[in-house]
């Protein structure tokens, strides 16, 4: 995938610690620490939506399911 050049503003805690990450993990560049990051933060905030659908279930199907019907029944 093409990639596209942004210019971002991170405070001097932030790059130092995006540089030690980069050499200690073998990374080659910022970019790809910070793609990491964001895809990261991509999986985290996709893991919550799933868990909020999740808890958004209707505990009521349970005892429709169980209810000794099953799928060849229709």
């Amino acid at each position: 995938m093409p990639s596209q050049k942004l210019s971002i503003s991170l405070s001097p805690t932030l790059t130092r610690f995006i540089e030690h990450y980069k050499i200690a993990k073998g990374y080659k560049s910022r970019s790809e620490v910070i793609s990491v990051a964001l895809n990261l933060l991509q999986e985290k905030e996709l893991f919550e939506a799933y868990r909020e659908a999740d808890s958004e279930v209707d505990e009521e199907w349970d005892v429709t399911i169980g209810d000794g019907l099953s799928d060849e029944t229709w």
